[in-house]
């Protein structure tokens, strides 16, 4: 039978998932909204108000006429009707929705499970931990809707939607982490120092792709070069040097991005299998096992799903679909991986 602490545990364990789940659905409709090219329908942070989205006609012109002074309109959208801003306006709001929302599930669960003395005290630093990264992630949020309402700007910065996501992720992964801490299943480890190392370099290399992913998208390099497998029939696309001085082509140059980001994507699948072949050693562990047997399936769906991506980059309705689902199985990827260091550790020294 269980005891008190293991049933206080579930509980949070149950209240932590939901959290990443509804993290998931966020970044998702933070895709969503990136490649619909929604992010500066609204201009105003309204933490309260802002919940209720334009309830008559004359609101919603108000809320047009602000957006008519942006650059994006007066350049990009001039043609837009109200119905068109109408749809973009719908995934900001439920972009911004969907993040209160989460906060309260996280606030009220808190208060609940407070309440019912479901804490004990190593709960509380990553319980601030917790709440801080939430708060932290909203405020890079309206920063970088604040980069696209400028002069000359018709999308939001492309290093502010990458800081953005990456927030995002790490938010994903310390909540996560906290409730794998509290599940049994993951008390069991692995040690090999060798086979760690090389998680932490595949790591290493995945953080650098994920960056890349948040250019790519901030960017739109994906319709620069909606060609597989040369990018625009070359493998090395002249022009990646063209900007000066030269150090900035790997943040600001489309091609060049996009060459980083195609080239580490075959880096990291080659890598990553070299981590399955070698775990694969491991027999003694079924959960590792289960683990480890996921992780090259995820990372040639991530590379199909790339491709596709890239060769819709063109076409926004295919491009909006392969986009959403090559961030979907990315935040599949960046869960695996999460769970795969918390059972793997390096070889005890005592």
């Amino acid at each position: 039978m269980e005891n008190s602490v293991e049933r206080s545990n579930k509980a949070v364990v149950t209240w932590l998932l939901i959290g990443v789940a509804m993290i998931v659905i966020q970044i998702l409709i933070g895709g969503i909204t990136r490649l619909t090219e929604s992010g500066l329908s609204i201009t105003e942070w309204k933490p309260i108000t802002g919940m209720l989205p334009p309830m008559n006609e004359e609101v919603w012109m108000q809320e047009f006429d602000k957006y008519r002074t942006t650059d994006q309109f007066k350049y990009i959208n001039k043609n837009f009707s109200l119905s068109d801003f109408k749809f973009i306006y719908f995934w900001e709001w439920f972009h911004r929705a969907w993040a209160r929302l989460l906060g309260v599930v996280f606030l009220v669960g808190f208060v609940y499970l407070l309440a019912k003395r479901k804490f004990h005290k190593s709960m509380i630093a990553p319980m601030v931990v917790l709440f801080l990264l939430g708060a932290l992630q909203g405020l890079i949020g309206w920063i970088m809707v604040k980069s696209g309402l400028v002069p000359e700007k018709y999308y939001v910065g492309h290093v502010e939607l990458t800081t953005h996501f990456i927030a995002a992720l790490i938010l994903l992964i310390y909540t996560l982490w906290f409730a794998l801490s509290l599940m049994p299943r993951f008390e069991k480890k692995v040690f090999n120092t060798k086979l760690r190392n090389l998680l932490l370099f595949i790591a290493v290399l995945f953080f650098i792709q994920l960056v890349y992913g948040g250019f790519m998208a901030g960017l739109k390099a994906a319709q620069t070069a909606p060609t597989w497998p040369s990018i625009n029939g070359h493998f090395v696309p002249p022009f990646i040097f063209e900007q000066q001085p030269s150090y900035i082509n790997l943040f600001n140059n489309n091609l060049m991005v996009h060459f980083i980001h195609r080239n580490l994507a075959y880096l990291l699948t080659i890598v990553i299998f070299i981590f399955y072949i070698r775990a694969l050693r491991i027999k003694d562990n079924r959960l590792f096992s289960k683990l480890r047997n996921w992780l090259p399936i995820l990372v040639l769906m991530q590379v199909v799903l790339g491709i596709l991506t890239v060769l819709n980059g063109t076409n926004p309705t295919a491009l909006a679909w392969f986009g959403v689902s090559h961030q979907f199985v990315a935040m599949l990827l960046v869960m695996l991986m999460t769970a795969l260091f918390f059972v793997l550790r390096r070889k005890r020294t005592f």
